[in-house]
């Protein structure tokens, strides 16, 4: 007999999902606790990474915005924040006006390389005891989902 106070009477895609879901939180609020001594939030680091893997350190606000899957009125309140604290430097687009540019700053490149081995530490003690063989098929699935799913334009690299 089960010891469980839950009934499981769910399909095993929605527990497979929820448990998902459930790591994903348990990261981004250890992260966020992390990413605080900083001065950041967990989206704003995500900017940060997304920009520092970009091109010259620049991108589009509609890029950032597919690659996060964040709408673009969280994005303006997400990057004036970044801009305040000298993170990031926003513009017009040269080639149209209508776009936004992000650029990150050398202070927000700083932030990256402080917080990089306390982070690394973060996400090595959530996948340590996982050969790298089932890291590589669970990246392959969860990519596979975000393929499916059409308003994920850039899943993962599973070569990253």
């Amino acid at each position: 007999m089960s010891t469980s106070k839950f009934k499981n009477d769910r399909s095993i895609d929605e527990r497979v999902l929820m448990a998902v879901v459930r790591v994903a939180e348990r990261f981004k609020k250890e992260s966020a606790a992390l990413f605080k001594n900083f001065d950041l939030t967990f989206p704003q680091y995500n900017v940060l990474r997304v920009l520092d893997a970009s091109e010259n350190g620049q991108n589009t606000v509609r890029d950032i915005n597919r690659i996060m899957l964040v709408s673009g009125a969280n994005m303006t309140g997400i990057t004036k924040r970044m801009e305040k604290t000298g993170f990031i430097i926003r513009s017009s687009d040269p080639s149209d006006d209508r776009l936004k540019r992000l650029e990150i700053t050398p202070k927000g490149r700083q932030v990256l390389n402080d917080i990089s081995d306390s982070n690394d530490r973060l996400v090595n003690g959530f996948l340590e005891n996982y050969s790298a063989e089932k890291k590589i098929d669970l990246l392959s699935i969860l990519n596979e989902i975000l393929r499916k799913d059409t308003r994920a334009d850039d899943p993962v690299n599973p070569a990253e």
